[in-house]
């Protein structure tokens, strides 16, 4: 009896360490994956200014990862990582499933686009309009600017 209980205390201890250490690490992830979209829409933005000549992989790369990486991004926001001091609005746990919606909103958009896959500068810069609708809503809503 005695074994089982101290054997579930460990079993509680080691649940509330990962689960910290889990809170913790969330900041981080939203940040790596902020950045993975953020370069892939500097790709795109690139080709859409004429910086860099079209290229269908490079634009079938950025939009892949887009739609892919938004996918797995309100998953970094659990219920105990409300305290993030970058940049995150507390607005986000109030209304999760807003925030998924529009994390949905952006994966199926650049999913559509790369099926489409826009064919040249122009088109790119089209896609880049919609997608850029897309997190400029959720950045209005859920970003607090620093």
């Amino acid at each position: 009896m005695v074994l089982k209980r101290g054997l579930a205390v460990v079993a509680l201890c080691l649940a509330t360490a990962t689960s910290v250490v889990s809170a913790e690490s969330q900041s981080e992830n939203r940040e790596a994956t902020m950045k993975k979209i953020g370069g892939a829409m500097g790709a795109l933005a690139a080709i859409a200014k004429g910086e860099k000549p079209y290229d269908a992989e490079v634009v079938k790369t950025s939009l892949g990862t887009i739609g892919e990486t938004i996918k797995v991004f309100p998953t970094y926001f659990p219920v105990g990582s409300e305290n993030d001091d970058k940049g995150a609005s507390p607005k986000i746990w109030e209304n999760k499933a807003d925030f998924e919606a529009k994390a949905a909103k952006l994966s199926a958009d650049a999913g559509e686009l790369l099926a489409q896959l826009p064919a040249d500068q122009a088109a790119v810069g089209a896609a880049l309009q919609t997608l850029g609708k897309d997190c400029s809503g959720c950045h209005e809503s859920y970003r607090i600017k620093k």
